[in-house]
């Protein structure tokens, strides 16, 4: 198995300390800001970057530690494959979140909805482009038997903290 390095260009900086407390989505963070320091050597790499609404955050989910290929969701309680998912005990520990950007000012950009871990290495930022990212017709798997409401109950603040 090939194993790859990667280096990470900024770190993340939110209001959520404890995993347990953390939204699983950025959907069930609305509003909740934060930034985002980008190293001084990438950030050249930032222009043009406000011109933009929304961009994803590669980051790593620096606080899990465990690997399950089964898994049963914070949405749901029966067990999953990890890769039908988006939990973070996955074998590369690699978080992915649209965000809202609010702007740039040199290397830092401040954003809204995050729902990662404060101190999250980020790997790399790429922009949200309605025409490549939007899709028509999609199936969200076992996703779609979950009721907003349960979802809306279970991907707030808090509910992690009794939930594996």
């Amino acid at each position: 198995m090939e194993v790859f390095q990667f280096k990470s260009i900024g770190v993340i900086h939110t209001p959520h300390t404890e995993p347990g407390l953390t939204p699983i989505q950025p959907v069930f963070a609305s509003h909740i800001q934060g930034t985002v320091t980008v190293d001084e050597e990438y950030s050249d790499g930032l222009l043009d970057l406000d011109k933009f609404s929304h961009i994803h955050l590669l980051y790593l989910f620096h606080e899990a530690h465990e690997t399950k290929l089964r898994i049963s969701p914070y949405l749901q309680d029966t067990p999953h494959g990890v890769f039908s998912t988006r939990h973070v005990c996955r074998p590369n520990k690699i978080g992915l979140s649209i965000v809202r950007l609010l702007s740039v000012e040199g290397g830092t950009l401040h954003v809204e909805d995050v729902d990662m871990l404060d101190g999250s290495p980020l790997l790399d930022i790429k922009p949200f482009i309605k025409r490549f990212d939007v899709r028509e017709d999609v199936q969200s798997g076992w996703q779609e038997e979950v009721s907003d409401e349960v979802a809306e109950k279970r991907g707030l603040r808090g509910y992690c903290e009794n939930h594996e």
